[in-house]
């Protein structure tokens, strides 16, 4: 599709156009009832915009007759310009589903750009393995493994509030762990392979664990009752339920202090989690500020 036929449409038609194209290369299949829901259009307006993006995008899209539906194309180049921040929430947070370069913010804002994106190519595969419910086999490069193939059975996507992980069984290690998503370089996926019944999300203790934690303004941080304010805190204290197999992410994130003692020093530890026994059996725990497990604080004493 070149620019000056994107020029020629309305932008309501690239809007649509821009969902059919999110759809298929993220989830990998889209209908005409995808279109009639999300935009409010007449279904023969719909498999007119579909048309229209496969007479505009040949080898994009392939019309799939027993499943009903269009499918990602062995010949697909995106025509869109997505920013990786905005794939990722519409994937996360479903919403912003039309083209990206026509938007303007309300107000002025400014929020901190992150260091790293995930590539497109290889966020798409991942994506739709994880909607298709199948394996994917990808070239993993890990600081303590280098240069690995694995396949891998992906269900969620994690966001540590750095990097993009993406939460699968591992075929390799036969257990559930996070792959950093930047870290993939060549990915496929293995359609005629069949997902075992102990490679399912709902068999991921980490995951399927919620703990709830308790937080409290650091004791040792003066004026107490901002950092209540800052954090919304009810009767001077934060609960949350979190997913063991993200808890060690956000405490890290939140520089929260989880030393059974609130022994860590600096400005940025304004909150202490009350009770440590909360992440015992927490795997990722190891990544809290602080945090020992109940067994080494037995061997200090």
């Amino acid at each position: 599709m070149s620019n000056e036929q994107l020029a020629d449409l309305t932008q309501p038609q690239r809007d649509r156009l821009a969902f059919v194209e999110l759809r298929v290369r993220f989830i990998g299949e889209i209908r005409r009832q995808d279109l009639v829901t999300r935009f409010g259009i007449q279904s023969a307006a719909a498999s007119r915009d579909l048309a229209l993006y496969k007479e505009l995008a040949p080898g994009n899209i392939d019309y799939d007759p027993k499943g009903k539906a269009y499918v990602l194309g062995p010949d697909f180049r995106p025509v869109f310009d997505f920013p990786p921040e905005r794939v990722l929430s519409w994937l996360t947070q479903g919403f912003g589903d039309g083209e990206p370069m026509r938007l303007k913010a309300w107000v002025a804002s400014e929020s901190p750009s992150r260091l790293t994106h995930p590539d497109l190519d290889v966020l798409a595969s991942v994506t739709r393995a994880i909607h298709q419910e199948c394996p994917l086999g990808i070239e993993y490069h890990s600081i303590s493994s280098g240069r690995t193939e694995r396949e891998i059975v992906p269900f969620a996507l994690i966001d540590n509030g750095l990097r993009w992980h993406v939460r699968a069984f591992d075929r390799k290690s036969q257990e559930f762990r996070d792959f950093v998503i930047t870290r993939i370089k060549r990915s496929f996926l293995m359609r005629d392979a069949d997902v075992q019944p102990h490679e399912r999300s709902d068999q991921d203790i980490q995951w399927t664990r919620i703990v709830e934690l308790e937080m409290v303004p650091h004791p040792d941080q003066p004026r107490p009752e901002i950092t209540e304010m800052d954090y919304g805190m009810v009767r001077g204290s934060l609960r949350m339920k979190l997913r063991a197999a993200t808890a060690g992410y956000i405490l890290r994130q939140w520089s929260v202090d989880c030393s059974p003692d609130h022994s860590l020093r600096g400005y940025e530890f304004r909150l202490w989690l009350k009770d440590h026994l909360a992440l015992y059996g927490v795997k990722n725990a190891v990544l809290a500020p602080g945090y020992r497990s109940p067994d080494q604080n037995k061997g200090e004493q």
